[in-house]
């Protein structure tokens, strides 16, 4: 069993910066690749940016430039520092890990969110 726990959510000016963590626990043999996606209300689930084992990362094009996503791979957490929040950046902020369990299993894995509100 693995668990994604989020942290780092809130309310935040336009302009503002804002930092999301994502700790996995559980049995975990080795991670493929750890990300975020987010949600806004009336809308679908999009990628936001996410991170390979090797330190690959990739962007959606909205968040480039603002949004940067690194991993501790120490203590098995992602982050993601979100600067230059805009308010179409409101949404709920679901991390993702696609993780290898053992040697015969790979999963995909989500948190269960955390809201970011940005005003204007």
């Amino acid at each position: 069993q693995v668990q994604l726990v989020e942290s780092g959510g809130g309310l935040v000016q336009a302009g503002g910066s804002l930092r999301l963590a994502c700790a996995a626990s559980g049995r975990i043999f080795r991670f493929n690749y750890m990300g975020w996606y987010r949600q806004a209300p009336g809308r679908q689930r999009e990628l936001v940016a996410t991170v390979s084992s090797g330190g690959s990362s990739t962007y959606a094009d909205s968040v480039k430039g603002r949004f940067t996503i690194s991993r501790d791979s120490a203590k098995n957490t992602v982050y993601l520092q979100m600067n230059s929040l805009k308010p179409e950046d409101t949404a709920v902020y679901y991390c993702n890990a696609h993780i290898m369990v053992r040697a015969d299993f790979t999963g995909t894995y989500w948190g269960q969110g955390t809201q970011v509100t940005v005003s204007s």
